[in-house]
């Protein structure tokens, strides 16, 4: 067992704890549980979201997958900062001016009816699991390697950890925790960046030189995938990344935490400075990893690459440093389980028991309550999976995520917001078929099937999300609706660029 490594993880620990019980005194209804009661300025909302988005998918993953696979590990990221200009420019205001509590409350708030809710809803769950897998995975595997405890044990305590953070604190815990997160992680990650620098007198290209000459010139360079499919496959890859965010559901919730639309502009632009510059310095620190620790030792750790990063922190800073940066990972993974476990939470909560099987007459006490269980469930049901998945690479893990997201949710947003003939036969047919299609295409892909694959490509975005749109397309074209009892397209078009009184 790393004592120090112990010392470090039970700072981490108690800090947190101490957020949520400072939380806790505020944590009083389901707006204070849901969003903080809208109360998060731009600056920490922005902070929030990077440490709600930054997950160990990108510290971990893409580290590791760059130090084993060289420049083509990078493509898992450099969608990244186009993800975050759609945001900016095409959702946040307007999930702020529409939006209550969850994603289901936008698309509601044209069409109005219990299906499409209760649709929104399930894709919200089935979105937070997948992707929740990823953070149990890593925390396993970083605890399993420090402490020496069984990778089994230690996603279960992750998964407690994470039910008490939203059963006691909300998303006023969820919040400052990220932001605590944000912080270790991107002052991690520039020391790493200093010290591999510092081995080459601060001189960007000559890690890139250093690393040409040790691994070969492929290493540095873009390559062949082996074959015109395989190229397709990075190419399907580097859309879910660019195209995921935008219909994540615990990204989409942090602008409901904030209390106008300027203010959800603003924290969009202040991550994507801080996202920016993390996915940036990811390439070094990978090609550091390969030189340093070697591709055979960070293959031998963790046959995805995953620790490549407390393994590079080890070999340039020994123990002490090694137990720092294992820190902010564990500091990361309860941070980002902590965002997608709420906004799970309240599509069961608010989607599903209040307006979907009370028809809304569930009480604030009653909705608050059943957001709590289900945020317990949703752990329990995370892990239970996590422990089958533990040799997949992170960032491929939470990629899967964002393609059900861009499959299932994007053409629902985008389309209640932007097209005036859209309807709900098109919603409800583009939500199903994204979802079926992104789901189905995984089950039969080479990641469960080996050589025995249907599917041939790792990730099913270059054929799901088209799917998605078309299948949206397609229903409301093809249908005759009566539009009764929905909101004119007009009054959505307003209220989304200027918000209304009860948003």
């Amino acid at each position: 067992m790393n004592v120090t490594a112990s010392v470090f993880f039970a700072m981490i620990v108690a800090v947190t704890l101490g957020i949520t019980y400072w939380a806790s005194k505020r944590n009083k209804s389901t707006s204070d549980h849901y969003v903080a009661g809208k109360g998060i300025t731009g600056w920490q909302n922005g902070l929030a979201i990077t440490g709600d988005f930054v997950s160990v998918g990108g510290f971990l993953g893409i580290t590791g997958a760059i130090a084993l696979q060289g420049f083509n590990g990078f493509y898992l990221s450099y969608g990244i900062p186009i993800a975050f200009l759609l945001v900016l420019l095409v959702v946040a205001e307007p999930m702020r001016n529409l939006g209550k509590y969850t994603v289901g409350d936008v698309i509601t708030s044209r069409f109005g009816t219990g299906s499409v809710r209760a649709i929104a809803a399930v894709n919200t769950l089935l979105i937070s699991i997948v992707y929740m897998i990823s953070q149990f995975v890593g925390a396993g595997a970083l605890i399993q390697l420090l402490l020496g405890i069984n990778y089994n044990v230690a996603v279960i305590v992750i998964g407690i950890l994470a039910s008490v953070y939203i059963l006691v604190g909300g998303m006023l815990a969820t919040t400052w925790i990220q932001i605590f997160k944000a912080v270790l992680l991107l002052s991690g990650t520039f020391l790493l960046l200093l010290l591999v620098l510092y081995r080459f007198d601060f001189n960007p290209v000559a890690v890139f030189d250093e690393t040409a000459a040790t691994l070969g010139d492929s290493a540095v360079v873009p390559n062949d995938y082996g074959g015109f499919l395989a190229n397709l496959d990075v190419l399907s890859i580097t859309i879910a990344v660019a195209l995921g965010p935008v219909g994540l559901p615990h990204v989409l919730m942090r602008f409901l935490t904030v209390p106008d639309a300027r203010t959800a502009r603003s924290s969009v632009a202040i991550a994507s400075v801080f996202m920016g510059l993390f996915f940036m310095l990811l390439p070094i620190l990978g090609y550091g990893a390969a030189i340093y620790v070697g591709q055979g030792e960070v293959a031998a750790a963790n046959p995805a690459g995953n620790l490549a990063a407390p393994q590079l922190s080890e070999a340039l800073g020994g123990e002490l440093l090694l137990a720092f940066i294992a820190a902010v990972s564990f500091a990361t993974l309860l941070a980002v389980m902590a965002g997608i476990v709420i906004a799970a939470s309240g599509a069961f909560a608010h989607d599903l028991y209040t307006n979907v099987w009370r028809s809304g007459q569930a009480t604030d006490r009653e909705q608050f309550m059943a957001a709590r269980i289900a945020a317990g469930a949703i752990c329990v049901i995370g892990l239970v999976l996590a422990l089958g998945a533990q040799g997949f690479n992170l960032a491929f893990l939470a990629t899967i995520a964002f393609t059900m997201a861009a499959s299932a949710n994007l053409p629902a947003i985008l389309l209640t917001i932007y097209w005036r003939r859209f309807n709900l036969t098109g919603a409800l047919s583009g939500m199903v078929a994204g979802l079926v299609s992104s789901v189905g295409l995984v089950l039969i892909s080479p990641n469960l099937l080996g050589e025995s694959a249907i599917f041939p490509f790792t990730n099913p975005a270059l054929i799901s999300i088209p799917i998605g749109f078309l299948a949206s397309y397609l229903g409301t074209i093809l249908s005759r609706e009566d539009r009764e009892g929905h909101t004119p397209y007009e009054e959505i078009y307003v209220r989304s660029n200027v918000g209304s009184e009860e948003a």
